[in-house]
Order: structure tokens, then C-alpha cells, then sequence
């Protein structure tokens, strides 16, 4: 006979295996490890994720995650407003931020084209995109999806919509690699892929 847990400590398993690439295990061991915690820690951890779900929103501008509107990057004055780097997630945001090299504004898709998973065009944020390039100083899109099949397709997909518009319109080298996500991708690599960047 199998070993039950507590109900209690079943549904806490239960829901950490439901993160991305958390497993049975790891959400096992992370399950442990918050009950192992003081009652404060673990209240804090509690409060950080209700009050993260509370006041994160979307940007209405670019789509970027944020706590005010717009967010810090667009209402940023600085940045170079001529150039748009497309993302397909806002987590993309932050790994091209890391680096320190761009300049310029962002616009996140929240997604990629994916006919297999009964995602098209317009379940992403595209048109979105198209409307915030009309009557504005933007030069060059550079689209910045994953260099997966669907992101690829994305970016194909985005280019044929805003070329007619006459803005430039360029994709991140590929120094990443194929089946990787921006996320996790190092800093070296970014740059080199931003730098190395083609027109479509």
C-alpha cells in the first residue's frame, strides 16, 4: 500500500508540481522545506505571492509586467524610442535588460503563434503592436521571439505585417540556441544574438 500524505501537505505537493518545471519530486522537496520554515517566513512568502497577483498588471503601452502605469521602462524618457524589441514573454524583458546593452522600448506578444496548441495571431498581442507602430517615431522592430518553430513563425508572421508600414524591421542573430528560451539565456549570448541581428 502507498504512502499518503496528509491531506493538508498532499494539496501544498499537489500545487507546487503544477509550476513550470517543477516535478513530483521537487515539489516534495519544496513542500518540506516551507513547512520546515518559521510561521514568518512562510507568511512572508504567503503575502509576497497574493500581493504580486494583486498589484501586477500588464502595461498598457507595451505589455511588460508592471506595478504602476505605464511601466518604468515606458515612461522611462531616456530610452531610445525609435527602436521596439519584440518578446514573446515578459520574462524576455528582464533577460535583455540584463545585459545592460539595449536601449530602446519593448513589446511583449504574451505568446507565440502555435496552430498545434490553437494559438493564432490573434491570441497573441499583434495587433496590439501594429496599432502602437502607427503614428509613432519608431525606426526598427526587432523581433526578439524565442528561436523555436513557433517563435520563428511569429517573427515571420510580425515582419509580413509591418513592413508595408516602411519600418525597418531586423531579427535577433541566432547565438541562441534552438529550443532555448531567452530566460535562461546568459548575457554574452543576448548581446551577441542583439548585435548580430539581420532585416527581414
Amino acid at each position: 500500500m502507498a504512502l499518503r500524505y496528509p491531506k493538508p501537505l498532499e494539496d501544498l505537493v499537489r500545487e507546487l508540481s503544477r509550476l513550470p518545471g517543477i516535478g513530483g519530486k521537487t515539489a516534495q522537496r519544496l513542500a518540506f522545506h516551507i513547512l520546515s520554515m518559521e510561521d514568518s517566513q512562510a507568511g512572508a512568502l504567503a503575502d509576497s505571492i497574493r500581493r504580486a497577483k494583486s498589484e501586477m498588471k500588464y502595461c498598457p503601452v507595451c505589455g511588460n509586467l508592471t506595478d504602476r502605469e505605464p511601466c518604468a521602462i515606458c515612461a522611462d524618457e531616456s530610452r531610445d524610442r525609435t527602436q521596439i524589441c519584440v518578446v514573446e514573454q515578459a520574462g524576455d524583458v528582464i533577460a535583455i535588460e540584463r545585459m545592460k546593452e539595449y536601449k530602446g522600448l519593448y513589446h511583449v506578444l504574451h505568446g507565440a503563434i502555435s496552430p498545434m496548441d490553437g494559438i493564432g495571431p490573434e491570441d497573441i498581442a499583434l495587433k496590439e503592436l501594429i496599432v502602437r507602430l502607427q503614428d509613432s517615431e519608431v525606426e526598427e522592430v526587432i523581433l526578439a521571439t524565442n528561436p523555436t518553430i513557433e517563435g520563428e513563425a511569429t517573427a515571420m508572421y510580425a515582419a509580413r505585417l509591418i513592413k508595408p508600414s516602411g519600418i525597418k524591421v531586423s531579427r535577433i542573430a541566432h547565438g541562441i540556441p534552438v529550443g532555448g528560451d531567452l530566460e535562461y539565456t546568459d548575457e554574452v549570448t543576448l548581446a551577441r544574438a542583439l548585435d548580430g541581428r539581420r532585416e527581414l
